[in-house]
């Protein structure tokens, strides 16, 4: 099912138990800007190469819009629109004063130098940067991007509007990041993980995981769940996937891809079908890749208790319907990845002014 679809037929089935006016309904459907821009750039070896971008902010009713910039090529209009009305729930479900908007590049940030990303990361906050600001709109990290294109953000920005180092979050400790702020969302993962389990007279410890994505909030994920107890024994990436039914070494895992650009090779486990990932034999699955992967044809095939959503709307509205009536349990994203903008508010309030917060 189409991202934005999706998105909007959860937020009308919660409005509808919520009893919402149906005004209110349809003004919170609809988003309050949507930038689209061309950002063309020199590549290295003196071509020209045009990408486009977009930035859709969505509800500002709590605060300033609040969401990252994601770097990958199949981002579009309605991905982005949809992210962007996740991020207004998110920040309402974690009682944060920001609204909701996200952004992103249709590009392939792997197949670009470091030199071709900053420049289409200044391009880029050009387009925009009337648009955005501490009172208005602050970016962050998300798929694709990192602490350095924050602090590209913040350079090129800072051009424009003088030094405005709360503009984005994110951002390298010696800019005022946090330095907690890498590891904030995979934490957050733990924690709701921790608390959902804790209402079922369980804890980590003991438990199976598998993880769908080694990127940021997998890997940490991944890391703090082992170092909990938890025996993490399959993994994904875009490279490929790795089992092992007595625990996959996290450190070891991580250190692979580092020096390989993946898990692929990994001789920690078994090399196993990726598509067969979330159909494991597990406790926990927890899908921290991209959007709508679990769905109607995969659904009845999961053998998961629990669902604990690190992406953004990783399951289809269709598949929620079918593990209901199977008794899975889904710690549904507004909640489950939210450590990540929790931490961002702290960076904004108080690291914005270069303080070091842990």
């Amino acid at each position: 099912m189409n991202a934005l679809a999706a998105t909007s037929r959860n937020f009308k089935q919660a409005a509808k138990l919520l009893g919402l006016d149906s005004k209110l309904e349809k003004s919170l459907l609809i988003p309050f800007r949507e930038i689209k821009v061309e950002c063309t750039i020199p590549k290295d070896d003196g071509t020209l190469a045009s990408y486009v971008g977009f930035r859709v902010q969505h509800d500002n009713a709590r605060g300033p819009m609040k969401g990252g910039i994601r770097y990958h090529h199949e981002v579009d209009p309605d991905e982005v629109n949809a992210l962007a009305q996740l991020m207004t729930w998110k920040t309402a479900v974690a009682n944060i004063p920001y609204g909701g908007a996200k952004g992103g590049i249709g590009c392939s940030p792997g197949d670009l130098s470091i030199s071709e990303l900053e420049r289409l990361t200044r391009v880029f906050t050009q387009k925009i940067h009337d648009l955005i600001g501490i009172h208005t709109d602050v970016p962050a990290p998300d798929m694709g991007t990192n602490s350095q294109t924050m602090a590209w953000i913040l350079d090129e920005y800072s051009k424009f509007h003088g030094y405005s180092p709360a503009v984005v979050t994110g951002k390298p400790v010696d800019l005022g990041g946090s330095l907690g702020r890498d590891a904030a969302t995979g934490r957050g993962v733990l924690f709701a993980t921790e608390a959902l389990l804790a209402e079922h007279g369980k804890g980590i410890a003991g438990q199976r995981f598998v993880i769908q994505g080694f990127g940021n909030v997998g890997s940490w994920a991944a890391q703090l769940i082992s170092e909990a107890g938890g025996k993490v024994i399959a993994i994904s990436d875009v490279t490929g996937a790795v089992k092992n039914v007595d625990g996959l070494d996290i450190v070891q895992l991580v250190k692979h891809s580092a020096e390989n650009k993946g898990i692929k090779g990994f001789k920690g486990g078994d090399a196993i079908a990726p598509d067969s990932l979330l159909t494991e034999e597990c406790d926990v699955l927890i899908p921290a890749a991209l959007g709508g992967v679990i769905n109607k044809d995969n659904a009845n095939d999961i053998k998961a208790k629990y669902i604990i959503e690190a992406a953004n709307h990783p399951t289809d509205p269709e598949a929620d319907e079918i593990l209901s009536k199977k008794g899975v349990l889904i710690l549904p994203d507004i909640l489950a990845n939210s450590g990540g903008v929790t931490v961002s508010y702290f960076e904004t309030s108080r690291g914005s002014c270069g303080t070091k917060r842990r």
